[in-house]
Formats: C-alpha cells, structure tokens, sequence
C-alpha cells in the first residue's frame, strides 16, 4: 500500500501523533514514554507560547489507514534572525522500522521546508536545546534520562538512508558517587572558600527555592546564547518552564551562588525517575504519580540536568564549589551513581571538567542535518 501523510489539524490528529510512539516502541525496553499530561501542553498552541515565533507543521503517516508515523517541522524565525540562517527543523520523528513511511515523512517536511525558503533541514530538534534533541546513536544499552532520546538504532539508519549527516553531536557522562573525587576539586575549593563575597546557598523545602527559580532561568539566558540552537526565553515562556519543573525538583539537589543578593551560578539535579515513568507508562493519574514518587525515593542514580555560572565569574572555582556540595547531598541521600545531562560536543570547558575526572561518554546524540538546494 502506498504511504498517505495528512497534517494534524483536529484533536483527534494530535492524539494519534502523541500516542504514536507507546505503540511504535511498546516492546523496546530501553523506551521512555514521555509525561502525557506535559505532551498535551507542549503541543497546544495556546499554552505553548513557543508556536509564537514560529512556523510549524505536524504530520501522520497512513499505511492502508493505520498510523505508521509521525513528524514535526519547525522553522525558529527568531533563531534564524539571530544566527542569519535559513534553517527549518524536523523533531519529534517516529516511525517503525519502514524505509517508504521514513521517506514519505521526511520527504514531506522537505517540501514543506523549501516551499518556505528554507535551505537547510536539521534534526530531531525541537524549538530550543529544552527539548529533546538528537538521536542516540551509542549506549542503546545504557538507562534512558528524562528529555534525552531513546529511539532504536534503527531510526537512525532510516535517517541516514535519506542523505543525513552530522551537524553536531551531544554527549552524557555518568560517574561513581562512591569514589574519591581528585584532591585538585579540594584545593579549589579551599580557595573558593576565601572569597567571602560568594555564598553557597542549599535549600531544603520548595517553598524556600521557589523565589530563585526565575533568576536562574534569567542566568540561563545570559550564559546560554552561544550554545547551538538556544533561543533566549521570553519571561512567558520562563514562567512555563518554571511551572513544567518545579514539581519534579528536590531542593536538596539545586544549589546556587550568590554575590551581592544576585544569582550568578546554579546547578540542578534530580532522582533519576524513569523506572516510575515507564512504570506508569507516562500516566500521572490514577496512580502513576505514586509510581513516579516512589522511583525517586528508590532511586541510586541522580541526574544532573542543568547548570551554569555568569561569564565574567567562571574560571574561579565556582563550579567546583556547588559540585562537591552537590556530591556531598547525593551521597548523604544514598545516591551511588551521577549521570550528567547533554553535553555538546563545542562545550568545551564542560568536557574539559568530564576528562579531567577520566569519565568516557556514557551516551551519544546527533542532530543531522541535510541541504535542502
């Protein structure tokens, strides 16, 4: 039968293309589903107010009237306006091992692309580096991580068949709690600790981290925007993001650097949830969010998702102060494992502090990209 694509434009559209995926890669092991509850925000053009700088499609794909895949293009005009590029974005991209379904799908995204002046199609990527990004394409066999790619290999065969090369590659570290660190981070830390103006802060409730959770977002933007495809945060879309992860933060694993009563560095971590996600198959309710609680209460692994330090203060040994006193939380906690979040390939200084602790990449991702001329 031949591959009929239909753009998304009814509720019942959407519903095929979130749930798409737990169909696709229901007998895949190493699958996470996403939180459904969040997929229907992310989606919906008036709560994500992401749609508003873009221009975005999303499409199915019918084999003899059953849905053998999905897709999203999004073309960032911002970032493009930013950055003088003519680039559209494909994510969100599933589809089962069906080289005709691949090629219909990326083939109409193409199309879609060009026809808007586009020359260049990069991907999986979402509308800035907060979503997933990239395919996995080494450590299949590794634990999969809230907001990174899960896909089998065979997606990015399927990719690849369709001209994709590399554009950039994004990389996960993962090291033992239960080891010594080096005695380099203590000496750092000795000296870190004789500048009085700096104050490490910890937190031990919501309520006390909760007026920080936008300054730190703010610091995001400042220290973000030389990182590919970052898009700084409207203050709606902060408040979003802020809103998306509150819930899920224990403030015993955020710690931040104040200087004169203003945040200028921050690192977030949290219990690895993915055995309760997948428990719960992504459903919070009725009694998905008691299996999601209750994996992070057992959980020896914890994730480190976002950090950073303002520019003109990196280099002082910061980074190391927060880090240690992280440490120090997940071990008192009984945490045996950290796992830190993508790291690209172009941040340097970030790969420099992983080889100094001579830690291998855990977990690989790409973004393809393709000409579009």
């Amino acid at each position: 039968m031949d591959i009929r694509i239909k753009v998304v434009k009814t509720h019942r559209d959407l519903r095929r293309f979130i749930y798409l995926p737990q169909k696709i890669h229901s007998s895949y092991s190493n699958w996470l589903p996403p939180v459904y509850i969040d997929e229907w925000k992310f989606f919906n053009r008036k709560k994500n107010h992401s749609f508003n700088s873009c221009d975005t499609v999303m499409a199915l794909a019918y084999r003899d009237n059953k849905v053998v895949g999905r897709i999203m293009g999004i073309i960032h005009n911002k970032y493009n306006e930013l950055h003088n590029e003519r680039n559209a974005r494909f994510g969100y991209f599933d589809c089962y091992n069906d080289p005709e379904a691949s090629h219909a799908l990326i083939s109409f995204i193409e199309n879609w692309a060009e026809d808007l002046g586009m020359e260049k199609l990069v991907g999986p990527y979402g509308f800035s580096d907060k979503d997933i990004q990239g395919l996995l394409v080494e450590g299949f066999e590794h634990m999969p991580i809230l907001d990174s790619a899960c896909n089998p290999s065979y997606v990015v065969d399927l990719l690849m068949k369709e001209g994709f090369i590399k554009e950039v590659d994004c990389m996960t570290y993962r090291f033992s709690l239960t080891e010594n660190l080096p005695d380099l981070y203590y000496r750092i830390l000795q000296r870190t600790n004789h500048r009085k103006e700096y104050i490490v802060l910890e937190f031990t409730t919501k309520k006390e981290l909760k007026p920080y959770i936008v300054p730190v977002l703010q610091l995001v933007n400042e220290t973000f925007d030389e990182l590919y495809g970052f898009v700084p945060m409207t203050s709606i879309e902060i408040q979003e993001f802020a809103d998306r992860y509150l819930p899920v933060i224990d403030p015993r694993f955020v710690k931040l650097v104040e200087k004169n009563n203003k945040v200028i560095g921050f690192l977030v971590a949290i219990p690895n949830l993915t055995p309760g996600i997948q428990k719960s198959k992504g459903h919070l309710f009725p009694f998905g969010i008691f299996q999601i609680l209750k994996a992070a209460r057992r959980s020896k692994q914890l994730d480190l998702m976002l950090g950073a330090v303002k520019r003109e203060v990196q280099g002082l040994g910061l980074e190391v102060a927060m880090g240690l006193r992280l440490v120090e939380s997940a071990r008192l906690a009984g945490f045996e494992f950290m796992e830190v979040h993508l790291i690209l390939e172009t941040n340097r200084k970030m790969r420099a502090e992983m080889e100094r602790l001579n830690l291998p990449v855990h977990k690989r991702f790409r973004v393809f990209q393709k000409s579009l001329q």
